[in-house]
């Protein structure tokens, strides 16, 4: 999958001044920081309306419409209800264009949960995202739901998956930029608990090391070798052996690209539709696959 590259007016320049073989990585590096910086200013735009806790319709059915009408009009199937989950210090407004997006092919139930910017633990994260996941399931009346998490709301996802029981109720979790392993960027940003347990080696990682030979839950993991907030790159993979897990290379993007981007979002349709064959066949794979996407 490979997005038609733009014109880069230094590419000339990078070309003469760099040696050839740090020509592709540099110019792929200044397109990624460009588009970092323009999704930064479009979602400090956006920012605002996100704060407030989105409003859910109820899911009863109206009675002016006669059942046969409604069932004629219903998958066979319906698709489990998709929860995005934001990452660090930001909230529901980085999902707008992957809402979108979804919508457009399909998905019907989309909830964005925002969780308090206060929040100071990943534990306690997970605990109030596993109750919104069971209202969730009780209003909509499906069993399971698939998450989707960005950086840190991957994390917490993947705790509450993992650790708390959660692959009862999440069919799959698909996290893009997500410190998996733990990340050492930005040390003095340790002063805050949140961070800290972001770090390798934190008792929150170490517990996610932890053997789950049960969980239910299939991951797929989005990454980006040009993602400077994962250190290293390779941190944002999935590495469990008792996980059913993807790995997917994002080649050309940084990390607020990854919510944003529209190849990475098809790539997360896919990985979403795709959930639907692998666990009616009772695939489950004997060890982490990886998969590229090229979107620069």
């Amino acid at each position: 999958m490979k997005v038609t590259r733009a014109a880069l007016p230094l590419l000339p320049l990078c070309q003469r001044v760099l040696p050839s073989r740090l020509t592709g990585l540099s110019v792929a590096l200044l397109k990624a920081t460009a588009l970092e910086l323009a999704i930064l200013a479009g979602h400090l735009l956006l920012y605002p309306s996100g704060i407030a806790p989105e409003r859910r319709a109820a899911t009863t059915p109206d009675p002016t419409v006669p059942p046969e009408a409604v069932t004629a009009h219903l998958p066979v199937e319906p698709k489990p209800p998709v929860v995005l989950l934001h990452g660090f210090i930001d909230n529901r407004s980085v999902f707008v264009l992957l809402r979108r997006s979804l919508v457009q092919h399909g998905r019907q139930q989309i909830e964005s949960l925002n969780y308090s910017p206060l929040t100071c633990d990943i534990r306690t994260a997970a605990e109030l995202l596993g109750r919104h996941i069971e209202e969730t399931c009780r209003r909509t009346g499906q069993p399971r739901v698939d998450i989707v998490g960005h950086s840190l709301g991957g994390l917490i996802a993947r705790y509450y998956v993992q650790r708390l029981g959660g692959d009862l109720r999440v069919r799959t979790l698909v996290t893009l930029g997500t410190p998996h392993s733990g990340t050492r960027v930005v040390p003095l940003a340790d002063a805050h608990p949140i961070v800290r347990q972001m770090r390798p080696g934190s008792d929150v990682i170490q517990e996610l090391r932890l053997p789950a030979p049960d969980c239910r839950t299939r991951f797929v993991s989005f990454w980006s070798d040009l993602d400077h907030l994962m250190d290293p790159p390779e941190t944002a993979c999935v590495d469990h052996p008792d996980l059913s897990a993807q790995n997917v290379q994002v080649t050309g993007v940084g990390h607020l690209a990854l919510p944003v981007h529209p190849a990475v979002a098809t790539g997360i349709r896919e990985a979403l539709d795709q959930s639907d064959d692998v666990l009616s066949a009772g695939a489950r794979p004997d060890r982490v696959r990886r998969g590229g996407l090229t979107v620069a």
